[in-house]
């Protein structure tokens, strides 16, 4: 199938299980569409097993889908700047002790537990994983994900400065944690281990490179925005400013997330407050939701039907079950020691902080993209069953009870959030 046939299938399936979800289900949209989407992928592989021919073409049809690369080189450029764009950079600047660690340290340290933790995993199973692909996977299960974090906490009415802690680490911590599995998976590739200099290297370049690339192209950006009063070339500015940046990130190998990010937030708050009218304002918000939300709708039916990929053996299945736990297990350990210790600096938290924290950090797609670009082999498909069942639970079960959590947890009161 053609680029343009494979995208006018997904659009239509997000259409229709868009359609569903509003007329029957009334969840939220990115649940609702994966939840559906993955009844559908079920509902495949049970006719491809008694031999429905249908069922079969289809699932050649969604096999020929290249998930990482729909998402990691065309859509997360996109869905990280729509996110960055409305977030609010004194609010983000206010909390940014505890959006940072959790962003940086919050993230290598999770990296390792989950690391550590996935190595007995499997030995319980009898399974002997590589160390190195155990902490591949610590790095890809580890960051929140923006996507699946930010359109949610919107939904379910979180506090603002709420929003701000779980939104904002999650938009930063998604660089780091791209940026760990990239300098894990470049000493997987390579025949002598990175030494601790060379890893440092090769963060410094990924992470502050795309940090830097973001703050030079925003600047570049704002100043075309300031001098222009038309808001279709403002809006066109700002799509160049996406693509071309992760381009350019990809080309000088440095992080294109980040870069997206900061960029976002630039063209947000600085530029939305000095570079333009209140006409662009409004055109360029419509503009960026629209494609945010249409966006969001292709890559969760994308997530539920990639189950159709998927190798479902006994074994793949109790990892990935008990995978659930030891992560949260994870996020819990790396919330609660640096929450803990900012409270003895006198930092104001809500007492169910550490919690809503935990319950809160959302994995999505990028997990999914990240385990797919590992080499083939039994260890790629047993790692790749255990991210899809956190991720799964996570969109569905934690982010359908958030907002209870919330609700109990009294979060009313922005200042303890």
């Amino acid at each position: 199938m053609s680029i343009f046939e494979i995208s006018a299938l997904l659009l239509s399936v997000a259409a229709v299980c868009g359609f569903l979800n509003e007329k029957y289900l009334h969840l939220p949209t990115t649940i609702g569409l994966m939840v559906i989407s993955s009844a559908v992928s079920v509902v495949m592989l049970v006719l491809h097993a008694v031999g429905f021919e249908l069922a079969i073409t289809a699932e050649q049809i969604i096999s020929q889908i290249d998930f990482e690369e729909a998402l990691m080189e065309g859509m997360l450029c996109f869905l990280l700047f729509a996110g960055a764009l409305h977030m609010n950079l004194e609010r983000l600047m206010a909390r940014f002790r505890i959006i940072g660690i959790l962003a940086t340290v919050g993230v290598v340290a999770s990296t390792l537990l989950v690391g550590v933790l996935t190595r007995g995993l499997f030995s319980i199973v009898d399974i002997e994983m590589p160390w190195i692909f155990c902490f591949l996977f610590g790095a890809l299960i580890s960051p929140t994900d923006p996507i699946a974090v930010v359109g949610l906490l919107k939904q379910v009415g979180a506090p603002k400065s709420l929003e701000t802690k779980i939104a904002g680490e999650s938009l930063f911590n998604d660089g780091v944690g791209v940026v760990v599995f990239l300098v894990l998976f470049k000493s997987l590739s390579s025949d002598d281990a990175l030494k601790a200099g060379k890893v440092a290297t090769l963060f410094a370049q990924e992470a502050v490179g795309g940090i830097v690339l973001g703050l030079v192209l925003g600047y570049i950006g704002y100043q075309m925005l300031r001098v222009l009063e038309n808001y279709s070339i403002e809006i066109l500015i700002t799509l160049a400013l996406v693509m071309g940046g992760y381009s350019v990130a990809q080309r000088l190998h440095v992080s294109g997330p980040l870069a997206m990010v900061v960029i976002g937030l630039m063209i947000g708050n600085i530029g939305r407050v000095l570079a333009m009218s209140e006409k662009t304002r409004a055109n360029l918000d419509t503009f960026w939701e629209l494609i945010d939300e249409i966006l969001n709708a292709i890559l969760f039916v994308l997530l539920g039907l990639e189950l159709v990929i998927l190798e479902l053996t006994p074994k793949a299945l109790m990892v990935g079950v008990l995978a659930i736990p030891m992560v949260l297990f994870c996020r819990w350990v790396c919330v609660l020691v640096p929450v803990t210790i900012l409270r003895k600096f006198r930092m104001p938290f809500n007492p169910h902080a550490v919690k809503i924290l935990t319950w809160g950090g959302l994995r999505g797609g990028i997990s999914v993209a990240l385990a797919l670009t590992l080499p083939a082999g039994e260890e790629r498909e047993l790692l790749l069953v255990a991210t899809y069942c956190v991720v799964v639970f996570s969109i569905v079960v934690q982010g359908l009870t958030m907002g209870r959590l919330l609700r109990r947890a009294s979060v009313e009161h922005p200042a303890d959030a």
